[in-house]
């Protein structure tokens, strides 16, 4: 069985892009009890990526992920913490996206990372 490939797309299947989507995520902060969500935008679909026939000596070939081109923090108070704690978090919502290299300073560049709506806070603990 023989597929054509086209881009992104092989006959048949389509792999969405690179784009903005809305994602529900949890903000948590240590010394509050709860977690918190909040609707915002981040970056997720699949870019071209190489994969060399022959291994390059003289350099590393780097795959490209669908990253953030533009964002913004923005700020929210965590309506349930204790006196003595700073109840504001910022979280991040993405204004663009494009391929481009994993920056750990926006991402996680993680195999498999937990999702954005996880709750550490959610874990039961067993003394």
């Amino acid at each position: 069985l023989r597929r054509k490939v086209i881009g992104l797309r092989m006959e048949g299947f389509h792999l969405p892009r690179c784009q903005l989507v809305n994602q529900t995520v949890s903000l948590e902060k240590e010394g509050c009890p709860r977690c918190h969500t909040v609707e915002t935008t981040i970056c997720r679909g699949h870019c071209p990526t190489k994969d060399p026939v022959v291994n390059l000596p003289l350099g590393h070939m780097y795959q490209d992920v669908c990253t953030y081109r533009k964002f913004e923090y923005r700020k929210l108070e965590l309506s349930d913490c204790p006196l003595g704690v700073d109840p504001v978090v910022q979280y991040l919502v993405a204004l663009s996206c494009h391929c481009d290299r994993c920056s750990m300073d926006t991402s996680d560049c993680t195999f498999e990372s937990l999702p954005p709506d996880f709750c550490t806070n959610d874990i039961p603990f067993y003394y």
